[in-house]
C-alpha cells in the first residue's frame, strides 16, 4: 500500500515509488549471513493507540519521525500489520500468549478496568518462552493485564518491571484514573518527576546497558503510553494541572482537550526516544545482532490518521485493528523490504522464537504463526483465517485472503479490502457464496471460543462523547439490515 503523496508531490509520483518498491521486494531475497553465533537480543516496541499513518513513512504529512523512519528503511515494513483487537488490554493478551485473547477471561475485557480478573500466573507467556533459553526479560512500560498483587509481570516472565500497572496515566504527574498513583518498579509504587515517554526511554537504555554487560542474551517489551490520552506534549504541564485541577476522576479520558498539534508532539517525542534507544543499541555495539521490532497495539484514536481506512480505536473496521510494523535485524533482514503478508499480534511469539531459536513449550496453545519466513527472505506464506470480535456494539470480522466479512450492530458487510479498503462497497449480494464461507468459518472459530462475559467492560466510541460517531449506540446490537440478503 503506497504513502499518502506530501507536499511537494504528486499521487502519480507516490505511485511510481510505490511499484519500485514493491517490485524490489518481489525479488529473490534471501537471508544475508550472519556474522554472530550468539543469540540475539529482542527489543519489542509497543505504541499506544497509535494510527496506521500516524508516522511519516506511512503516510503523516503535519509532522516528522526520521527515527522511526529510518528503522523502517534499515529492514521490513508490514503494510498489513494487525493488532489482535481493536482495543488495548486483549491485543496484549495476545501478543504475550501467541493465542486468541478469547480463550481467557482477561481477553474478555476490553479493556480492563479493575475487575478481579487477570493474564493467569500460569499461563505460559512470550517472556516465559525466551527466560527458559536463558534470556533476561524486562517489561519497560506498560502491563494492563490484572491488577496487583493477584497479577503482574514480575508473575509472567518478566525478571525486571518499571512502569505503568493500567491502562494509562498523567504524562507528568503519573496517576492513574481516580487520581492513583500508577508508576510502579517490580511491585513497589514509586514517584519519579519527568514526562512519562522520556522516564520509559531512559529506563530501558539503563536496562540495556546493564545487559550489555551480561552473558546472557536481554528480551525487553518496551511498551510506551505514547501517543495514548491525556494528549499532553512535553511542553504541556499546564494542561496536565488542568486536569487534575478539575477534580474529575476521569478526566485523563481528555474529553474537553488535545489538538493534532498536541498529539503530534507525543508521537515526535516518542520517535526521538526510539531514536535514543536505537543510538544505544549502536553505541554498545550490539544493534547488528538485536532484532528490534516497532509497531501499535491497536489503530487510532481523536487525533490519528488511519488512512486510507475508516474506522478507529474501538471498532474491527480496518482503521482500528491496522497498524504500523516494522522489524530489523541487521545482517539477516534484508533493508528497504515491504511486506504485504498479513500478520496479527499473536504472531510475534512464534515468530520471534523462530528467528532467535528458541523452543516452545510443546504444550503451549498457540494461534498464531511464525511469519519468519515473510521477514527474513519475503516468501509468500499462504492464506489463513483471521479473525476478531468486540462484544461492544457486537462487533465481529473475519478476513482471508483480500476478503473480509464484517457484521456490526446487526449489519453484515462483505469486502474486497485488495480494490476497497475504505470498506464502503458492501459485495454480500453480490457474492453470495464468498460471504457465506466467511460468515460460517467465524461463527465455526467462535464455538471453540469463551462466550462473551455479560459482566466484562467493553468501550466503543459513541456520540454522546464523539461528533463523528452520532448515530452510534454501543447497546445496538440486533438493529435490522434491510439490504439483507440470507437468513443469516
Amino acid at each position: 500500500m503506497t504513502a499518502r503523496p506530501k507536499n511537494g508531490e504528486t499521487r502519480r509520483s507516490v505511485l511510481l515509488k510505490g511499484a519500485a518498491t514493491l517490485a524490489l521486494a518481489g525479488c529473490a531475497t534471501p537471508a544475508l549471513p550472519f556474522a554472530s553465533d550468539k543469540s540475539p537480543n529482542i527489543l519489542f516496541i509497543f505504541a499506544d493507540d497509535l494510527g496506521y499513518a500516524d508516522l511519516s513513512c506511512y503516510g503523516r504529512r503535519d509532522y516528522e519521525t526520521p527515527n522511526l523512519d529510518r528503522l523502517a528503511a534499515e529492514g521490513v515494513k508490514l503494510e498489513q500489520a494487525y493488532s489482535n483487537s481493536p482495543i488495548c488490554t486483549p491485543t496484549r493478551v495476545g501478543l504475550t500468549t501467541g493465542a486468541y485473547q478469547y480463550r481467557l477471561a482477561i481477553g474478555l475485557e476490553e479493556p480492563h478496568t479493575g475487575r478481579p480478573v487477570g493474564l493467569p500466573v500460569d499461563r505460559p507467556t512470550m517472556p516465559d518462552q525466551f527466560r527458559a533459553a536463558g534470556y533476561h526479560t524486562a517489561l519497560i512500560g506498560k502491563w494492563h493485564l490484572g491488577s496487583f498483587p493477584d497479577y503482574g509481570p514480575l508473575k509472567s516472565g518478566y525478571d525486571v518491571f518499571w512502569g505503568i500497572r493500567g491502562g494509562g496515566v498523567d504524562y507528568f504527574t503519573h496517576k492513574e484514573l481516580g487520581g492513583v498513583p500508577g508508576l510502579w518498579d517490580g511491585e513497589v509504587p514509586i514517584e519519579e518527576s519527568g514526562y512519562l515517554t522520556d522516564l520509559l526511554a531512559d529506563r530501558a537504555i539503563d536496562e540495556i546497558r546493564r545487559s550489555a554487560g551480561s552473558t546472557k542474551p536481554f528480551f525487553m517489551s518496551l511498551h510506551f503510553n505514547a501517543p495514548h490520552w491525556p494528549y499532553e506534549g512535553p511542553e504541556d504541564e499546564l494542561e496536565s494541572q488542568r486536569l487534575e485541577e478539575t477534580g474529575n476522576p476521569v478526566s485523563l479520558y481528555h474529553l474537553d482537550g488535545g489538538s493534532l498539534k498536541a498529539y503530534g508532539e507525543l508521537v515526535t517525542r516518542l520517535d526521538t526516544q526510539v531514536g535514543r534507544v536505537l543510538q544505544t543499541l549502536k553505541d554498545l555495539d550490539i544493534d547488528r545482532n538485536t532484532i528490534v521490532v516497532f509497531t501499535s497495539d491497536n489503530g487510532g484514536e481523536r487525533f490519528s490518521d488511519n488512512w486510507p481506512f475508516i474506522g478507529r480505536k474501538g471498532e474491527v473496521l480496518e482503521g482500528g485493528i491496522r497498524v504500523p510494523a516494522m522489524v530489523r535485524w541487521p545482517g539477516r533482514i534484508r533493508p528497504g523490504q515491504v511486506s504485504q503478508t498479513p500478520n496479527m499480534s499473536m504472531d510475534w511469539l512464534p515468530t520471534l522464537a523462530a528467528m532467535a531459536n528458541v523452543p516452545v513449550q510443546a504444550d503451549m496453545t498457540l494461534d498464531g504463526r511464525d511469519v519468519s519466513a515473510a521477514l527474513l527472505s519475503d516468501t509468500t506464506l499462504p492464506d489463513r483465517p483471521l479473525f476478531w470480535r468486540m462484544k461492544g456494539a457486537g462487533q465481529q470480522a473475519c478476513r482471508l485472503g483480500d476478503w473480509k466479512y464484517l457484521s456490526i450492530a446487526g449489519h453484515t458487510y462483505l469486502f474486497n479490502l485488495a480494490d476497497d479498503p475504505m470498506e464502503r462497497a458492501n459485495l454480500k449480494a453480490r457474492y453470495p457464496e464468498k460471504y457465506e464461507e466467511l460468515r460460517q468459518l467465524y461463527e465455526d472459530w467462535e464455538a471453540t471460543m469463551l462466550p462473551l462475559d455479560p459482566e466484562s467492560f467493553s468501550v466503543v466510541p459513541t456520540g454522546e462523547y464523539f461528533a463523528d460517531r452520532y448515530t452510534v449506540d454501543i447497546n445496538n446490537t440486533d438493529a435490522p439490515d434491510p439490504s439483507q440478503t440470507t437468513s443469516h
